[in-house]
């Protein structure tokens, strides 16, 4: 009789593990190996093994773990259905031996434990941003993070390693704020202009992580006894931000921001704008003419800064000349050759001043 052919798929149809045929009754301590194999369509295939024929590796194997569950039921004397649950519960407590439970979220810098369940030693990893330990723990005592670990804000992993690995993620939040960077530009700025001044403030933890939870920053502008602005203002994504018009004074525009009791301060020198209402005034010398004008001011009433151009043009008949003059102590001068009746203009960037007309040398 040839052996049939394993490959074959009319043997693979049937079920590889037949159950045996169910006892007369669960207390009938008789039953075998054979008993157990009684129905199986392996049994054929294994009764071959003595006329030279070897399975394939997969059939040897059940083979062999068939013939250990008949030693176990033949020392033991215990029924097959009841042996598959035995080994069933087992298994089922095997794989709920251990497992770790974190919570969703962490605040930095804060000592955390997560409950383990088990009894036995286990090893626990623990990777996070900028952080990377090992450590030995015992399931029965859960496993205790020290608040060294968790400074970073961001998503940790968790992972528990004893027979099996089990793995848990959570986040770290963010700590209460405990600085506020603030940023304004620019550091120098003309009195009189719209949205020229800007700022925005960053919270922090004492960990230096960007707070980004919801809080309300409150901005003050002053400038001298003055106040320029005021505003609350609540951060999004971790940012506060504002922007306003510059000052109508010159000096020191102080910008402060809180949030609670965290402050922080900056400074921005405001200076007077473009000149306004340039007016000239001269007289003919043995020189020439001499013009100077009157103390130049912003609109706003400021000193123009010592050192500003003033252009004098002067306009003959025949001839035009210019010359550039810097304010000093408020006051531009200059000194223009013109023999003739002459017309005498002065300009500062885009403001125009008066005309004066000086007649001709006599």
């Amino acid at each position: 009789m040839q052996p049939k052919n394993l490959s074959d798929h009319s043997v693979l149809d049937k079920s590889v593990l037949a159950p045996a045929a169910q006892p007369a009754s669960v207390l009938d301590d008789s039953v075998s190996a054979d008993a157990v194999l009684k129905d199986s369509v392996l049994k054929e295939d294994f009764a071959l093994k003595g006329r030279g024929f070897k399975p394939r590796r997969k059939y040897r194997k059940i083979d062999r773990g068939l013939s250990r569950c008949g030693r176990i039921l033949a020392a033991t004397r215990m029924q097959p259905w009841l042996l598959v649950w035995v080994l069933g519960a087992n298994l089922g407590q095997v794989c709920a031996a251990q497992d770790i439970h974190a919570p969703t979220s962490v605040p930095a810098g804060e000592d955390t434990h997560f409950t383990t369940t088990g009894s036995d030693k286990a090893t626990f990893y623990l990777v996070g941003p900028g952080v990377s330990s090992k450590s030995d723990v015992e399931l029965a005592q859960g496993v205790r993070i020290p608040a060294q670990s968790v400074r970073n804000a961001g998503n940790y992993l968790a992972i528990l390693c004893s027979d099996t690995c089990r793995s848990a993620t959570f986040y770290v939040t963010p700590a209460q704020p405990a600085t506020l960077t603030l940023r304004v530009h620019p550091s120098r700025v003309p009195v009189g202009q719209n949205d020229a001044v800007s700022g925005v403030a960053l919270p922090f933890d004492q960990f230096h992580n960007l707070v980004i939870a919801p809080y309300e920053v409150n901005f003050q502008l002053t400038s001298g006894n003055s106040s320029v602005m005021s505003r609350a203002v609540r951060t999004l994504s971790g940012i506060a931000w504002f922007r306003t018009s510059s000052g109508k004074n010159t000096g020191i525009l102080q910008v402060n921001a809180a949030l609670n009791a965290v402050t922080s301060r900056r400074a921005v020198q405001q200076v007077a704008s473009d000149p306004c209402n340039l007016r000239i005034k001269g007289q003919r010398t043995s020189k020439g003419i001499m013009v100077e004008t009157e103390p130049v001011r912003d609109c706003s009433g400021n000193p123009v800064p010592d050192g500003t151009i003033v252009t004098f043009t002067a306009s003959s008949e025949n001839t035009k000349s210019s010359v550039d003059a810097p304010i000093k102590r408020g006051i531009a001068r200059a000194q223009m050759e013109a023999p003739g009746a002459t017309t005498i203009s002065a300009a500062s960037g885009v403001v125009m001043g008066n005309d004066l007309r000086i007649g001709a040398q006599p």
